[in-house]
């Protein structure tokens, strides 16, 4: 709408609409234009736009309003004075309407003309999830965690390295941060959570029949997965070990052919191999891995793990 059509120019306005919050509107207005000098000396050279492009995009950037549609309709307004045509405006509102009516309601959702990272690549909207909450940090100072999250639709992006148009949107989670918003609020109490239950693929042509052996634990509120991967024995059985896992499934082709399946508690069978000292302890260290018929496997994962402390 400002005119500016060089992709170079448009990426360096871009950026100098993202320092918005950082440097506020004049440093703003410095970026795009010929450029900022920082308090020690460092000089940022601008987007090179003229008063009237500034001041097209200064309006854009100041864009108020009690909710998201507010501001939109003072966008389009902005849009219109510049000389824009009227779908930059419509579209935008479209994106508003058709978000409301996922069921967020108007005070969930903001239209916030300064977040523009990544629109270099993007080929549509860009959104961020912000925590808003009030909380204090261990000195009791007021502290604002801001975004947690983003992403945005970038079909280009995608073209680029395969070749491509594919339809693409992509969201990402700050984790490290949602787990700190959350542990100054109290709700990351760390729980004795017990690991999955881990299924594993002894034949990788029966991948089905281990999955549903994963669908009929879960259905029973057992945490399950199945190994995925085509791996030996040995390593899949390390793989349970390092998850922390109760129990490990195993079915290959003599126990599929008696309609069992085999059930061993790691956690069992690593107590009583601690304690091997002769041949008659080592036989009973076997009590850790027993056969079931298959129609069992869910009763008898169930009672296994009610017998552990």
């Amino acid at each position: 709408s400002v005119g500016v059509r060089d992709p170079g120019q448009k990426v360096a306005v871009l950026r100098a609409m993202d320092k918005l919050e950082k440097f506020g509107i004049e440093g703003a207005q410095l970026l795009l234009g010929v450029g900022r000098k920082d308090e020690s000396g460092d000089f940022t050279k601008g987007a090179g736009l003229n008063p009237h492009q500034i001041r097209g995009i200064t309006d854009y950037l100041t864009v108020t309003g009690d909710n998201g549609a507010v501001k939109l309709a003072k966008v389009g307004e902005v849009v219109r004075t510049l000389g824009g045509n009227d779908r930059a405006a419509d579209d935008t509102a479209e994106l508003m309407l058709q978000t409301l009516s996922c069921g967020y309601k108007a005070d969930r959702i903001d239209y916030d003309p300064s977040v523009v990272r990544g629109l270099e690549y993007y080929t549509g909207p860009v959104f961020e999830c912000e925590l808003l909450m009030e909380t204090q940090d261990d000195e009791g100072r007021p502290v604002r965690f801001g975004s947690v999250g983003g992403g945005g639709r970038y079909d280009d992006l995608v073209a680029r390295f395969t070749g491509q148009s594919v339809p693409a949107t992509g969201f990402s989670l700050g984790v490290s941060r949602l787990y700190a918003a959350l542990k100054l609020l109290g709700k990351a109490e760390e729980s004795a959570t017990l690991a999955p239950v881990v299924v594993l693929m002894m034949d990788k042509e029966r991948l089905g029949d281990y999955q549903k052996m994963v669908m009929q634990l879960r259905a029973a509120g057992i945490r399950a997965e199945m190994y995925v991967g085509t791996a030996g024995m040995k390593a899949q059985m390390k793989y349970a070990d390092k998850r922390g896992s109760p129990l490990v499934i195993i079915q290959g082709g003599d126990e599929k052919a008696k309609g069992e399946v085999q059930i061993k508690d790691l956690a069992l069978g690593a107590e009583l191999a601690s304690g091997i000292q002769s041949r008659q302890d080592y036989a009973g260290q076997r009590l850790a891995q027993f056969s079931v018929p298959e129609a069992d496997l869910v009763k008898a994962v169930q009672e296994t793990l009610a017998r552990r402390p």
